[in-house]
């Protein structure tokens, strides 16, 4: 199993109010210049949020909503230093409720 640090707010806020594409772009830029596995990704409708041990976040976060999960806990943590109205935390996947988060993905 791996350890997942996750941000997750509406999706609106996040995709149109803080727009943080152009911030995850440019990290992505910096790992590629750094020879670095990218350890983060924005995800929408994330999975997670439907395990039942979520259901207090998912009741507090505006549908659809949309996430950022990172193994790097310092990343979420400058991240929420940065943003308003997010929720952050960790889980452990893949397990019996929640599946592994970035198991179809391959880009941020």
């Amino acid at each position: 199993m791996q350890t997942y640090y996750y941000l997750v707010a509406s999706k609106r806020f996040l995709r149109e109010e803080e727009n943080l594409d152009e911030v995850l772009a440019e990290r992505v830029r910096n790992y590629h210049e750094q020879e670095k596995e990218i350890d983060f990704w924005f995800i929408d409708r994330p999975a997670f949020l439907d395990a039942p041990e979520f259901a207090s976040v998912k009741a507090k976060v505006p549908q659809p909503a949309t996430a950022i999960i990172s193994t790097n806990k310092q990343f979420i943590t400058w991240l929420k230093l940065r943003l308003e109205f997010v929720a952050i935390g960790e889980f452990q996947a893949p397990s019996t409720t929640i599946p592994d988060p970035i198991a179809a993905l391959t880009t941020v």
